[in-house]
């Protein structure tokens, strides 16, 4: 297959970027898109050009690195999957494709198509820790968690903080991010405790770090490739009352 590429080219924060287009010709379909980049850059590199600087990690859909909007749809328009996990079959009847980064303020452009996210890394820090003792690893069944509880931590934990959400909210908001990661201590025993404080100095350090507010816009469960639930966002907001 042959695609036309439309990237955003950007040499740091502080200069202006624009789309530059780009040919690729005989693109398997079961080629993923990260590795359509590879072959691009590749094409670039024997051509005497600068790389496209993407950011990844994990390329198994966990780490959250792969953080590309394409035709407008943070993650590709596939629900449920990152940009890793995306593969060139997807994009048959689409031959001319618009890659950009996140879209925040809060997540300034290091390089291309890269985005500083440390931002996330100081709202979890701001969450403090958890104060019961942890000592070694306890008996599966010595503290009883109710099923349903125990159901949804554990999705609110999947949440992987790629930004997806904050890239497609018209506000900006990180409010999904932020409502999974109090979720996930908050709905455990042994999260209870700080439940509260770490709810409040969550959702201060996401006003610090210019996030915008949730105004129920709806679209960040929709671009989550993880499908995290707005129930996150409705229980963070009865934490704090």
């Amino acid at each position: 297959m042959t695609f036309t590429l439309h990237i955003w080219r950007q040499q740091s924060v502080s200069i202006q970027g624009d789309f530059v287009t780009y040919q690729i010709d005989n693109v398997d379909a079961d080629t993923s898109f990260l590795e359509m980049l590879d072959q691009l850059n590749e094409q670039l590199i024997h051509q005497g050009e600068d790389c496209i600087v993407f950011d990844y990690d994990c390329r198994e859909g966990i780490c959250g690195a792969c953080s590309l909007v394409i035709n407008g749809y943070p993650h590709g328009e596939k629900i449920a999957t990152t940009t890793c996990q995306l593969y060139m079959r997807e994009y048959v009847n689409q031959r001319e494709l618009w890659v950009e980064p996140w879209r925040a303020s809060s997540f300034p452009v290091i390089k291309d198509l890269t985005v500083d996210r440390s931002s996330f890394d100081r709202i979890i820090q701001s969450g403090g820790y958890v104060s019961v003792h942890s000592g070694s690893a306890p008996e599966a069944n010595n503290t009883r968690i109710d099923k349903h509880a125990s159901d949804e931590a554990f999705n609110a934990a999947s949440c992987i903080g790629c930004g997806a959400c904050v890239a497609v909210c018209p506000n900006a908001s990180a409010s999904l991010f932020v409502a999974a990661k109090i979720s996930h201590l908050a709905l455990l025993p042994q999260g209870k405790i700080e439940s509260i404080d770490r709810a409040i100095n969550m959702i201060k350090s996401m006003e610090d770090e210019g996030f915008g507010s949730c105004s129920n816009h709806r679209h960040c469960q929709r671009a989550c490739p993880k499908d995290i639930s707005l129930e996150n966002i409705t229980r963070m907001n009865k934490i704090l009352g």
